[in-house]
């Protein structure tokens, strides 16, 4: 038996295990209850009439990035509509607030084939793109199947992915087959698609940095903006377990030589609040923004548990340290913090934005470390050095800019897929 049919067969008997499994994610705050029949491929709204774009981005980095080429999708036909898919909470409350009209939100089914062939029974999408790196068999295969051009945007495959795959040609190659076009993130990926099997394979720019800057709710960040004060502060943004710890000995251990010193923790998961507040509890006095506490005179570190504020925090601070970049999590976006003149702090593992880290690194646009002595040295010296803050920032931001044109390329190459579709054109 192949790879691919072991693949299918295992999928096809596992459906009660995805269900209890799904049921877990919802108890856990992963799964959103009311709309758990979208995991299952059971439409929560009708099929817009004319051509219709279904956009995958898996979650809330990918949904981001895709923002801005989604507004280029229906700008280029004014018959056309977009279906946007995503697979968690985060992702579906930002692109829930975020997405232009013509533009409808669903959760991605699991990758079952009863639940996938329910989805594209229903919203029968003429054009599919998948954006960055979440490649489901049953979802990619059962969609190509129904004759459905399948480009593949952003792709991302980190080295191990890469090794993975190669592993079982066996679903790889039909995988990579199935689209009509892969557009690489880095000339790397355009190499490893490539070698995969896919048949056309383009390198054309980084998406990301074509992203909108992220949106802000202005009364909010004044009124946030005046409870800080004068005060010394700084960001982690977007962090994950391990992170808020590193985080606060950060805070431990400048506090004496900063007065007033305040910590800013925007965590990757809102949900872990919770958690986060009980590792903190007895040693700083907390505030939490999702109870509407306001980072008062007493308060040392403030908690920002809550959804789709990171922009509000990015303008208001000058030094930002970017999650994910401590472990093994690739590190998130920092061209968001870049965007918003913030002098960025990374930790050792930006495989996620290896472009973008080297490309802020030969710029001198950003602070690299390894350890926690490394990350207390660089806030320290940040803020001590107002004009290094300042330098820091302008070349993060000039970094930015200097790329951002990736997305008339990639929507060049979009194009003729657009101009293909059903319809008045």
């Amino acid at each position: 038996m192949s790879s691919l049919a072991l693949y299918r067969g295992l999928t096809t008997v596992a459906e009660p295990l995805v269900r209890f499994y799904l049921g877990l994610r919802a108890r856990r705050g992963k799964e959103d209850p009311a709309r758990m029949a979208e995991r299952r491929g059971i439409a929560s709204a009708p099929r817009p009439e004319g051509p219709l774009i279904w956009l995958h981005a898996a979650s809330v980095g990918e949904a981001q990035s895709a923002l801005a080429l989604i507004g280029r999708l229906l700008a280029m036909r004014a018959d056309v509509n977009l279906l946007v898919t995503s697979g968690t909470v985060t992702s579906a409350g930002m692109l829930d607030k975020r997405l232009p009209e013509r533009a409808i939100h669903q959760y991605v089914p699991a990758d079952l084939r009863r639940w996938v062939g329910r989805f594209l029974s229903h919203w029968r999408p003429d054009m599919a793109l998948f954006v960055e790196s979440e490649l489901w068999p049953n979802l990619v295969l059962e969609t190509a199947a129904r004759g459905c051009p399948l480009v593949l945007v952003n792709g991302r495959l980190s080295a191990r992915s890469f090794k993975r795959w190669r592993k079982i040609p066996g679903i790889a190659s039909p995988l990579m087959r199935s689209f009509a076009l892969c557009l690489g993130q880095t000339d790397r990926d355009r190499e490893h698609f490539a070698a995969l099997g896919a048949p056309r394979c383009e390198y054309l720019g980084n998406l990301k940095y074509s992203a909108e800057p992220l949106p802000v709710d202005e009364a909010a960040l004044a009124a946030v903006r005046e409870a800080v004060g004068g005060r010394p502060f700084w960001l982690a943004a977007s962090t994950h377990p391990g992170e808020e710890e590193l985080a606060a000995a950060v805070h431990m251990a400048l506090k004496d030589s900063h007065p007033g010193l305040l910590t800013i923790i925007v965590p990757r998961h809102p949900n872990r609040g919770d958690e986060i507040e009980a590792m903190l509890d007895g040693r700083f006095v907390v505030r939490r923004r999702s109870k509407e506490e306001p980072p008062n005179a007493d308060c040392e570190v403030y908690l920002a548990d809550t959804l789709g504020e990171l922009g509000l925090f990015y303008r208001l601070a000058e030094i930002a340290f970017i999650g994910g970049s401590t472990g093994s999590l690739g590190g998130h976006n920092p061209l968001e913090a870049a965007q918003l003149d913030c002098a960025v702090i990374h930790g050792p593992d930006m495989s996620n934005f290896r472009v973008v880290a080297a490309d802020l690194a030969a710029a001198e646009a950003a602070l690299s470390f390894e350890n926690e002595a490394g990350l207390i040295k660089a806030v320290a010296r940040l803020l001590e050095g107002h004009d290094e803050r300042k330098r820091l920032a302008r070349a993060a931001r000039k970094v930015s800019i200097e790329n951002a044109d990736a997305l008339d390329r990639i929507a060049g190459a979009l194009a003729p897929f657009v101009e293909a579709l059903p319809g008045s054109g």
